[in-house]
């Protein structure tokens, strides 16, 4: 059974702190916390197996080689996809830089056009940015309906500019929850644009429900470890074979480890996805707590972190909107059993500063976000200067919900509001 406060008791951060147990922690949209089986495998890797990967010919770099593997296979599996899919980065913005160095800078040319949302995070929008001003390409994007949903009718017509090359979409919006009907979407693309690929980034929904590679249909997906339990410094993008295969997506970064021969006029890159995409030495410390918080994961059953997960977005709902100064944004109204939101609930404290409200928050131990959480875009349409975020991860409860509106009667005593 789904049991919060004993996975809670998994995690040192809760007793490790200055605040002890008093520290009610709703950022984990921008990292979460590690649990200790996470922080052990780190540790006993460099204990105990700590060597260069696929060079030594000695055992330890064997044996290291061999956990990188396997570390990557645990990963891939995860996410329902292929071992040979997965190109590891440092974090989510890294690999869509990837996808615009590795695929874009050879597939697109002058007059394309790339399709993006108004809710996308920066990194899903500087580096289409950056792509279409080295290419000659054109950035459209899709508008937002005042609900924080997608506005179909923007969807569909962007789509169905001519040269549609590129589709990059999130799964789930880091501001305002919203979850994307992304197999949904993707069939309309294809269907409007056949040659279309399609990039999915799923940092915000890799902590909290099922992401499947294979069923999504995506050529692209991208994702951080750090936001799902796992080490800063290590994420990565999947991506579809036959792009692979057939040399549309191509390495990006260079150096020793990827290369099947080297001349002193050109250089053979080796057929091995696991080494063509790895330009030195990898991190395999954070490939083996990626791996560790990946079947940390599966062990509590995603479908199970989901429900969860709905449970805490409802109820933090339904409180917040007792509080007469909070204007809750994003999805609110769900029209059947399908709740379109994950992961978090944004708000607006009328007449005060996003900032002044989480510094009042953290100064009874609770930790929000405040700001534009990278996405002034979307801010922009709506007329926000900053939002108060309440985000969740497997250690939060309804208590925790609890202290975060208490604390905000405190802003109010603070503030005389």
């Amino acid at each position: 059974m789904f049991n919060p406060k004993t996975i809670r008791s998994d995690f040192p951060i809760f007793t490790h702190n200055p605040l002890g147990e008093r520290l009610v922690y709703l950022d984990s949209a921008a990292t979460s916390q590690k649990p200790q089986v996470v922080l052990d495998a780190i540790l006993q890797y460099y204990q105990t197996t700590n060597a260069n990967v696929h060079r030594g010919v000695h055992q330890l770099s064997d044996k290291s080689t061999q956990t990188w593997d396997d570390s990557r296979a645990t990963i891939a599996n995860f996410f329902d996809a292929k071992t040979d899919e997965l190109i590891i980065t440092r974090n989510t913005t890294e690999a869509i830089n990837g996808v615009a160095y590795g695929w874009g800078e050879h597939n697109l040319s002058e007059g394309d056009v790339i399709v993006a949302t108004l809710m996308e995070h920066h990194a899903n929008i500087v580096c289409w940015q950056e792509l279409a001003r080295r290419t000659g390409a054109r950035l459209e994007f899709v508008t937002l309906a005042k609900d924080g949903r997608l506005n179909q009718k923007s969807l569909r017509e962007n789509l169905s500019l001519p040269k549609v090359k590129l589709l990059a979409l999130t799964h789930v919006s880091n501001t305002l929850g919203t979850l994307n009907p992304i197999a949904e979407i993707i069939a309309e693309a294809r269907a409007l644009q056949p040659n279309i690929r399609v990039l999915i980034d799923a940092a915000q929904s890799a902590p909290h429900i099922p992401v499947s590679f294979t069923k999504l249909d995506a050529d692209f997906l991208v994702f951080s470890g750090h936001k799902m339990l796992g080490p800063m410094g290590i994420g990565g993008v999947f991506v579809r074979s036959t792009l692979l295969q057939s040399n549309q997506m191509r390495p990006w970064l260079f150096g020793g480890g990827m290369i099947a021969a080297v001349t002193t006029t050109a250089t053979t890159f080796t057929d091995e996805v696991s080494e063509r995409f790895t330009a030195g030495t990898p991190d395999v410390a954070s490939a083996v707590g990626l791996a560790t918080a990946c079947k940390y994961l599966s062990k509590l059953h995603m479908q199970d972190v989901g429900q969860r997960d709905l449970e805490l977005v409802l109820y933090a709902l339904e409180k917040l909107g007792e509080v007469p100064e909070i204007e809750i944004i994003g999805p609110q109204d769900f029209a059947s059993s399908e709740v379109d939101r994950v992961g978090s609930v944004a708000f607006i404290y009328k007449g005060m500063h996003a900032h002044d409200v989480a510094q009042v928050l953290d100064s009874v131990g609770v930790a929000v976000r405040s700001g534009h959480h990278c996405t002034m875009p979307l801010h922009q349409q709506f007329g926000w200067a900053a939002s108060v975020r309440a985000s969740f991860n497997v250690y939060n409860t309804k208590q925790d919900v609890d202290a975060l509106v208490a604390g905000l009667n405190k802003v109010r005593q603070v503030f005389n509001r």
